[in-house]
């Protein structure tokens, strides 16, 4: 039996009453920069898949079919390069970015990432992605590390 885990958000609800504070404003960014909501659920999902957060997948899977995300199009997320059918230009600079803020690769290609999506996203576009990656990545570690419960949909 894993050892009981803190659920860091109850020991320290004023830091994650912060945390919900930045992803409510990471998210108020992306809609001011006209970034809609399908593209910000399918980064929550794909920086949720690359992190292996059950929880936040749990919650955003349902979170991006309510904004219009279809099932094959979080189906095959983690292969979004190989469909550039399901994904618009947007989305895909989109994920390639947040992928960039979640896995922090080399610089060099951190630096190709940030150049591709600067092809399609302008500054404030780019920002809002990376806070809404920043933020979601946050609540994967406090999800992992807490061990949030996945609880069945009725």
């Amino acid at each position: 039996m894993p050892t009981p885990r803190v659920s860091i958000d109850k020991q320290s609800p004023a830091v994650y009453k912060q945390l919900v504070a930045v992803s409510a404003a990471a998210k108020q960014a992306a809609e001011d920069a006209g970034l809609d909501r399908r593209l910000v659920e399918l980064v929550n999902v794909r920086c949720s898949q690359i992190n292996g957060c059950a929880f936040c997948l749990s919650l955003h899977h349902e979170a991006a079919v309510v904004a219009g995300v279809t099932e094959q199009q979080i189906a095959v997320l983690p292969a979004w390069r190989e469909a550039p059918l399901l994904f618009d230009d947007q989305q895909r600079a989109a994920l390639d970015l947040a992928e960039s803020a979640t896995e922090l690769p080399s610089t060099e290609d951190a630096d190709c990432a940030y150049e591709r999506a600067a092809d399609i996203l302008d500054a404030a576009q780019i920002s809002a992605v990376t806070w809404v990656a920043v933020a979601i990545n946050a609540f994967n570690r406090v999800s992992i590390m807490s061990r949030f419960n996945v609880h069945p949909r009725e």
